[in-house]
């Protein structure tokens, strides 16, 4: 088990590597704005290395993701704002802060009821941060992905009760979007398709919400079958000597709904 040791000689490595006389050139050259694009990629490996259910892969990625932890706080170390012993304890803080129920004797909650809590703790401390009102979205990161801002936001709005009454009004708002999009698309104005894609896409965030489906999550997956299937229309037409490129979108099809059925039936444990 790594302990306080292992994450001190971490904190040590970063600073060496970040010393001015006998640091790396590269290292010395980086600053939060350009090592922030590492950071983001690191997080979505290790989102990939537990898709792939590879627990190996999954600590070498926390580590690298570590690693971008104690980048950033050792060049903040530098400048004297922070360091990283004051990123653990602020994280420390906020989880006993957020968590009464476990820390503080409050009342036992389910894990529904301490969403519930958890956001309006964080409300709390929104507001105590701020020395005049600020909006309700202010500090939704306009960086992260599209579909995962998009559910954030609604979470947001739905937390002081702007939101559908339930899960059929979210789908019919989602056929008229649907018809918008369909309208647009046929008066061949690209611009305004765009527009109401864009649209149907935040309602889809909030059938995710609706779920509790993370929508990354979800397009994650579907993007996974897509490649398992289109593998698939490649192997057979390759048995065949033939490629994508030579075949015709009907026999595709077929070996597409080949595909799905395979799914269905190694699925069901007939395979």
């Amino acid at each position: 088990m790594a302990d306080a040791p292992a994450i001190d000689r971490l904190v040590e490595i970063m600073a060496t590597l970040r010393d001015p006389v006998r640091g790396c050139p590269w290292d010395l050259e980086q600053t939060f704005a350009t090592i922030a694009p590492y950071t983001i990629e690191e997080a979505y490996e290790v989102a990939a290395a537990i898709d792939e259910g590879d627990l190996g892969h999954l600590k070498e990625e926390l580590g690298d993701l570590l690693l971008q932890v104690v980048y950033h706080a050792r060049m903040a170390e530098e400048i004297g704002a922070f360091d990283f012993a004051d990123v653990a304890e602020t994280i420390s803080e906020k989880m006993v802060r957020r968590h009464p129920h476990v820390f503080a004797g409050a009342e036992a909650r389910s894990a529904a009821e301490q969403t519930r809590a958890w956001e309006t703790i964080k409300a709390g401390e929104r507001a105590g941060r701020a020395a005049t009102p600020a909006s309700l979205m202010d500090d939704v990161a306009a960086n992260l992905p599209a579909l995962t801002r998009a559910l954030k936001l609604s979470r947001r709005a739905a937390s002081v009760g702007f939101v559908w009454a339930n899960i059929g009004e979210v789908m019919d708002k989602l056929r008229e979007e649907v018809a918008e999009l369909e309208a647009e698309i046929a008066a061949g104005d690209t611009v305004m398709a765009g527009e109401e894609l864009g649209d149907v896409l935040f309602v889809c965030a909030n059938i995710a919400r609706s779920l509790g489906t993370d929508p990354e999550q979800a397009l994650r997956g579907a993007n996974a079958k897509f490649i398992r299937r289109f593998s698939f229309i490649e192997a057979r037409l390759a048995e065949a000597g033939e490629s994508p490129a030579t075949s015709d979108l009907a026999r595709m099809e077929v070996l597409w709904l080949d595909a799905k059925s395979a799914e269905r039936v190694k699925s069901r444990g007939e395979g």
